[in-house]
């Protein structure tokens, strides 16, 4: 009778012993934070508070997720928090500047992190970023850039508008001298509606059609040059960059620079965090991207949806630092601040 019994255990538990979830037991009941790198109001922060209605429903567990903005040095403070002190648990993950990934190859002055040991979760998008002038500026195009001054908005050191306005003043003599440390998209924009700056060099088409439409279609906006590896359908007669090189080496530069605009919106956990809750949000992530939920909100935002795996992420990284050490060597000193 014992033994008829034990068996019968077994044979009820062994079923649910086999359909026990690690992901789902360590998720039911948590909460999972996305750090937000820029102030609120700008499209990495709308980016990331879409993620966050609609991904937790594609994570064992079903946790819940909300977002917290960390706004600092052009979104530097949140990667090194994230890197250093967040939990490596899969409880937090971030959205910063998709430059970041590279400063620590190409800036580095306070950066306390490794990009390839970062846990690359995907991005909502590619990019093709900006330089643009606002209203009355006396620069309406690239060859005014060339000859006449201006000031340009940024960020802080990694930011996309401090790299991308150091590099057009490095290899071409653009004429933009840079205002740095503005907290995010929002203040840049006032300030240029102020005529306290001219424009910037480092704005996400996408966003600029999501969030300023009204000074497209007033023509507030001067369209000077792409910064991306490819032109964006609806502007053909808007310049590329690479456009203006005028040399492999200048093209490899422009290459290793441009090449972030392949993750657009990158979202990334710390390092270590274990390798079944990688896949898990990877998959969440990814599942996320072609909810038609998701998708109708993300649409009536104005948010882009490109999206690019965390695996391509990680290869896309791995892959730029394998650039020849002197052509990283002339990028650096590209980046550097014009004096």
């Amino acid at each position: 009778m014992r033994l008829a019994i034990t068996a019968a255990l077994v044979a009820t538990l062994a079923p649910a012993t086999a359909r026990a979830d690690p992901v789902e037991d360590f998720y039911k009941g948590r909460a999972i934070t996305i750090l937000v790198g820029y102030s609120p109001g700008g499209s990495y922060d709308a980016a990331a508070r879409v993620l966050a209605k609609y991904m937790g429903r594609y994570i064992p567990g079903k946790p819940n997720i909300v977002t917290q903005n960390m706004p600092g040095a052009g979104t530097l403070t949140l990667v090194n928090a994230l890197y250093n002190v967040s939990p490596k648990d899969g409880t937090t993950f971030g959205i910063f500047a998709r430059g970041m990934a590279m400063e620590p190859l190409i800036g580095g002055a306070e950066t306390r992190f490794d990009s390839s040991k970062f846990t690359w979760i995907g991005s909502s998008t590619n990019e093709i970023s900006m330089c643009v002038t606002y209203g009355n500026s006396p620069v309406k195009a690239w060859a005014d850039a060339l000859v006449k001054d201006f000031t340009v908005a940024g960020n802080g050191s990694g930011s996309d508008p401090d790299v991308f306005a150091n590099v057009l003043s490095s290899l071409f003599g653009l004429k933009g001298r840079l205002i740095s440390g503005f907290p995010g998209s929002a203040e840049i924009s006032l300030a240029m509606e102020r005529g306290e700056v001219d424009g910037r060099c480092g704005w996400s088409w996408s966003s600029i059609k999501a969030e300023k439409a009204d000074w497209l279609k007033d023509g507030k906006l001067n369209l000077i040059v792409q910064l991306a590896l490819k032109k964006a359908v609806d502007l053909p007669n808007v310049p590329l960059v690479t456009d203006f090189a005028r040399n492999d080496r200048e093209r490899q530069i422009l290459q290793l620079i441009f090449s972030r605009q392949t993750m657009g919106r990158p979202f990334a956990a710390p390092p270590g965090v274990p390798a079944d809750r990688v896949r898990a949000l990877r998959f969440a992530f990814d599942e996320t991207m072609k909810d038609p939920e998701f998708l109708a909100e993300a649409e009536k935002r104005g948010l882009e949806i490109n999206p690019v795996s965390g695996a391509d992420v990680e290869a896309l990284v791995a892959e730029l630092y394998r650039t020849p050490k002197d052509v990283v060597a002339q990028t650096r000193a590209a980046t550097e601040r014009v004096k």
